[in-house]
């Protein structure tokens, strides 16, 4: 263990090295608690996406890294904003016109329009905390609407209004001359109607706790700021949030950072110290645009569920947090087959490499070992030639391939076969396009033929790809690649695939012999 310590401390992977910046906190005494406090939040105005999984996944990446380096102990908080207003009616739920009436009140007080829960913001939390089980996180869920409600956030906002001046100066120096007019750090909630209120106050009372306002028909209320009457608006609530809790770390998208020294001071106004943060890379769907709650586009986390494991979504949002990342269909795959190389890697390697390993970081250090011994693509396309419906069928060709192999001996494998059908189906399938060879082709797919069926030596991987190889040189293929491009779409559907002699390997001499006389005659299409 002290081996991979002393690795770990020097490790260049961005868990480890936003580790070492806590650490540092911590020996400097910056923490007033026994233990490091990271936190997670959530705007519950639609149904979690997968940037919200990846905010949670990449936060516990760094807290493992933590404790991996120290023995101080650690907690992490998932914070709800569910007393926040509904501005906007989200595109996807059922039935959206009866939400419009109920537009500002807070999440927590609009209906929930699934019938599930008793609330529009229960539901969301109940759906972003059975996402957060699936994937076995350790966490603490902590709801705004019950935090305010309750009176845990009183301290801080008597605070605020003891310090109201000192945070609208850092406040307005953000905001264009217009929205400075109206603009305030507390948003009360009117007694009757129950809406969140953007307006003006008229009055600050420090000494008594109070606001002072009119409502939007001119109505003067006076209010207490404490037992969930009044929340902050959102910038204001971050930097609160951050000194009544003590928090250490949080991590939000880059479309926060330039409000990053807004949180920062309001934090230190309000007598806590700022955290460290990290600033991560916005999630894209296919078209290139940000993934949005409310409009629901780019995979969600049950989508990519339906297709691969969670490890393998776990390993996608370990690459390159700083980096832009599309969340489609096409990414599946490789992040399926990249995470079991790492897994493979994992054994053999030096405690150096090990804290390099994306594997590390997904599993904590407690690293299962891989037995898929067919990467997902070649099932994806063994599910194409053999027709498989079903894993029983893929099976068949996998325990000849690998004799040894079995659903119960290769766990993700047999799951991985089952994703792979799905896969398949909707997404490979629809988009296959078969062509004819011309003449060279033909040529040379036959004497891949002939070749394969008088071959009476050695049928691995290597074996077979030398002979696939051989056939495309004296064909004179050049760039070689043409040759593997030519079959893939003739026999494929695809302009991309496998290594074709793992592919035969695995598909069978006499099945890819089969195959390759069918896509000659033009059956395949």
């Amino acid at each position: 263990m002290s081996d991979f310590r002393d690795a770990a401390m020097n490790s260049k992977a961005w868990p480890f090295e936003e580790a070492r910046r806590l650490l540092k906190r911590y020996e400097a005494g910056k923490v007033k608690k026994d233990h490091i406090l990271f936190e997670t939040g959530y705007g519950p105005s639609g149904l979690p996406h997968i940037g919200t999984f990846g905010e949670v996944a990449r936060t516990t990446m760094i807290r493992r890294a933590f404790e991996a380096i120290s023995d101080v102990p650690t907690r992490l908080i998932c914070f709800s904003d569910d007393l926040d207003g509904m501005r906007k009616v989200p595109d996807n739920v059922p039935n959206p016109e009866a939400l419009k009436e109920h537009l500002q009140k807070p999440l927590t007080s609009v209906p929930d329009p699934f019938g599930k829960f008793e609330s529009f913001g229960h539901h969301n939390n109940a759906m972003l905390r059975r996402f957060l089980d699936t994937f076995g996180f350790e966490y603490e869920f902590y709801s705004a609407t019950e935090y305010y409600r309750s009176g845990a956030f009183d301290e801080v906002l008597l605070r605020a209004c003891e310090r109201y001046d000192d945070i609208m100066e850092v406040m307005l120096k953000s905001l264009r001359e217009e929205r400075q007019q109206t603009y305030s750090i507390f948003l009360p909630i009117h007694p009757e109607t129950g809406r969140v209120l953007y307006v003006p106050i008229k009055n600050v009372d420090a000494a008594n706790g109070e606001i002072t306002f009119d409502d939007e028909g001119g109505r003067e209320w006076t209010l207490p700021v404490t037992g969930g009457n009044v929340k902050f608006q959102w910038k204001p609530d971050f930097g609160a949030r951050w000194a009544a809790l003590g928090v250490d770390f949080e991590m939000y998208g880059k479309d926060h950072s330039t409000n990053t020294p807004i949180y920062d001071r309001i934090c230190e106004i309000l007598g806590g110290a700022k955290p460290e943060h990290f600033t991560y890379e916005l999630f894209l769907d296919a078209s290139g645009e940000k993934i949005s709650k409310s409009k629901g586009n780019g995979l969600s986390i049950d989508e990519w569920l339906t297709y691969a494991s969670t490890e393998s979504l776990a390993y996608y949002m370990f690459l390159k947090p700083k980096t832009a990342k599309r969340l489609s269909w096409d990414v599946i795959p490789k992040a399926v087959d990249e995470y079991h190389q790492q897994l493979r890697a994992y054994p053999g390697q030096s405690p150096e490499q090990q804290a390099a390993n994306p594997v590390w970081h997904i599993h904590g250090g407690d690293v299962p070992a891989s037995t898929m011994v067919v990467p997902f693509a070649m099932l994806l396309n063994l599910a194409s030639v053999s027709g498989a419906e079903d894993t029983e069928t893929l099976w068949g060709f996998i325990m000849r391939y690998a004799p040894d192999a079995s659903p119960e001996a290769n766990p993700d494998l047999d799951q991985a076969a089952g994703f792979a059908i799905r896969y398949y189906e909707d997404f490979v399938k629809p988009q296959k396009v078969y062509r004819a060879p011309d003449e060279k082709e033909e040529a040379a797919m036959r004497d891949l033929a002939a070749r394969l069926q008088a071959h009476d030596g050695p049928t691995d991987d290597e074996t077979l790809q030398s002979l696939v190889f051989a056939v495309g040189k004296e064909h004179e293929f050049d760039p070689l690649r043409d040759w593997f491009k030519a079959l893939y779409e003739v026999l494929l559907g695809a302009s991309q695939g496998p290594r074709f002699g793992g592919f035969i390997a695995l598909y069978g001499i006499e099945e890819s012999v089969q195959l390759i006389e069918r896509g000659l005659r033009g059956e395949l299409g």
